[in-house]
């Protein structure tokens, strides 16, 4: 008999479908909700009933507990999963759940809470024995006691709230100047996401590796982990490729991180899926960084490896079973590789690239899985994160993996939004990624920018709209294709195909209207459409080139908005809480005070 009869997923996009995919193998039935913006999305089509959150913002709407819990309660559902995101480490609507006489498909409240304050977490990790980045295990209330925990532990120092996740809430200093500016800006961003301004300080580690353990346990005191996963590759502390076994882990090693993780898990008391994340240093120590308590974006790799169905582990455990396998049956068998597909623009320093999805073509082979939420026709909307899909790959050793991840990327075709399809092609053939290296300084270079652009060049099938370069020429690469026959062979033809005499006009047409705005008037405009959360200069303000205009936040990343030039604020038109458009002006700065 199956172990309940509904289960509602209280999430979106391709989270919801992998569980959805799981559930009906169990013989559950699937409840979806959904925003209004979301009313055509797949996941809605693919459950068995859906309902709408309601009026309201849509950003907000899958964070509203109450209207989740009456969902769940009109559709006859018996628990809730929530996925990854947005309820998912909320220890009080894990309660509501529960009180709602709904079964919460993941970690006990009690275990949310101690792990979702890291500052708690490090506390009582160092309690536990467990190693801990060296840092305070208390909130920092000021930039000053900022200063006074670096000048013990010295620089470069994280500030990172203790809510926080996902990247968010996560600010470097490398010197004591630094230091006023990243502590207000973790503290507002773990306020705005995390509902939290607490931050704590720790030892930003030189170039280590960003080492994870998976953990599975039980109501009857088992607790097993399933090796580790390398998160190393990332752009703005936030994942872009993850990889299993890590390139720097052996089996000595991985019995010792795998035996800190499970430890771990016991020290909370903790059931279900989590994952502990760790710094793996250059000299092989390996520290606890914090525990994520629910099914991590990034599980598909481990499922690949060791063929456990992680999700169904998750809700079996809920239901009250024990984990269906000991230690000694987990075995790692391969490599596996996850890329992170995201509507990026990795040439504009990686700014989300909201819009709609013209084409859309997944890869296929043996070994290739794509867990994805979106459709030809969908809209790439700047109300969530950018993930459009994951492209998980899985082969024998890690070179053939890399191989197969290339070949699988080279067929995936997305057309509509900047992707990061062409990033992860040069990324994994770049010689440090080939090598098993870190990559440090590569990922958010302007030479792994260009070379990401060549290569999605290189797979345009377009005929009329080559990309224009950033000084406004056509690009040398064809710009198009024509498939023939000859003698009975067929052959791929590129086709140069002139462009109409008028394109050259309407672009600096257009460059003009942007100007106008612009450079023409020394104007400051924004690159993106989004929310202002911070405005870093006022009218009359003399500043230096770099230096902060305001932040903007786009599709749940904040994005710093940097003066071009030196000179003086003479027009500010920005405020923190306005909506700016793509190109919109925000400030004018002149080389000296414009005379009346």
């Amino acid at each position: 008999m199956p172990p309940f009869s509904k289960v509602l997923v209280a999430n979106r996009g391709e989270i919801a479908l992998r569980i959805f995919r799981t559930l009906r193998e169990l013989g559950i039935g699937t409840v979806a909700v959904y925003s209004e913006p979301d009313r055509t999305r797949l996941h809605v089509a693919s459950a068995d009933e859906a309902y709408l959150l309601g009026p309201g913002p849509a950003a907000e709407s899958y964070l509203r507990g109450d209207r989740i819990i009456e969902a769940a309660q009109r559709a006859g559902a018996e628990a809730i999963h929530p996925g990854y995101g947005f309820l998912a480490e909320n220890a009080s609507f894990a309660r509501k759940v529960i009180d709602a006489g709904l079964v919460w498909i993941g970690p006990p409240a009690e275990a949310i809470e101690a792990m979702g304050s890291k500052i708690a977490a490090r506390e009582r990790m160092q309690a536990a024995g467990i190693p801990i980045i060296p840092g305070s295990t208390t909130p920092a209330a000021s930039g000053d006691e900022v200063l006074g925990i670096a000048a013990e532990i010295g620089y470069p120092i994280a500030i990172k709230a203790s809510a926080g996740g996902g990247g968010k809430g996560l600010r470097i200093a490398h010197a004591a100047e630094e230091v006023d500016r990243a502590f207000e800006a973790a503290r507002r961003e773990g306020e705005a996401y995390f509902a939290d301004s607490a931050v704590y300080v720790e030892r930003y580690l030189d170039d280590p590796r960003h080492v994870e353990v998976q953990v599975l346990a039980d109501g009857q005191g088992a607790v097993v982990h399933l090796g580790e996963r390398d998160c190393t590759i990332q752009r703005r502390h936030q994942k872009l490729v993850e990889e299993t076994p890590s390139p720097a882990v052996d089996a000595d090693l991985r019995e010792r991180i795998g035996s800190i993780a499970v430890e771990a898990a016991r020290a909370v008391s903790y059931r279900s899926a989590g994952t502990i994340e760790g710094l793996l240093a250059p000299d092989g120590t390996y520290y606890f960084l914090e525990m994520n308590t629910r099914i991590q974006v990034e599980h598909t790799i481990t499922e690949a490896v060791t063929g456990i169905d992680l999700v169904r582990e998750q809700v079996l455990i809920a239901a009250g079973e024990p984990v269906s396998f000991a230690q000694e049956d987990v075995v790692i068998r391969g490599h596996a590789i996850e890329c992170r597909i995201n509507a990026e623009d990795v040439e504009r320093g990686f700014l989300p690239a909201p819009g709609r999805i013209e084409a859309y073509r997944e890869p296929g082979g043996l070994g290739v899985r794509v867990d994805s939420g979106v459709r030809a026709g969908d809209e790439i909307s700047d109300l969530y994160d950018p993930l459009i899909a994951k492209l998980v790959v899985h082969d024998v050793d890690r070179e053939r993996a890399r191989r197969r991840a290339l070949r699988a990327l080279e067929e995936f075709e997305i057309r509509g939004p900047k992707t990061l399809i062409g990033f992860h092609r040069a990324l994994l053939s770049a010689p440090c990624f080939v090598a098993g290296e870190t990559c440090r300084g590569l990922v958010e270079s302007d030479e792994l920018a260009k070379r990401a652009q060549e290569l999605d060049d290189e797979l345009s099938h377009t005929t009329t709209n080559a990309r224009v370069t950033s000084d406004g020429s056509r690009p040398a690469a064809p710009a198009g294709r024509l498939d023939v026959e000859l003698d009975g062979r067929r052959h791929e033809l590129r086709v140069h195909v002139p462009e109409p005499a008028w394109a050259e006009l309407a672009r600096r047409h257009k460059k003009r209207r942007k100007g106008l705005r612009g450079e023409a008037t020394n104007g400051v405009v924004s690159p993106m459409q989004g929310t202002v959360l911070e405005v870093g200069v006022a009218e009359g303000d003399a500043i230096e080139a770099g230096a902060l205009i305001c932040v903007i936040e786009a599709m749940k990343m904040e994005n710093e908005v940097a003066a071009h030039r030196d000179g003086v604020v003479t027009e500010l038109h920005v405020r923190p809480g306005q909506q700016v458009a793509d190109g919109e002006l925000i400030c004018v700065i002149e080389t000296e005070p414009a005379s009346g």
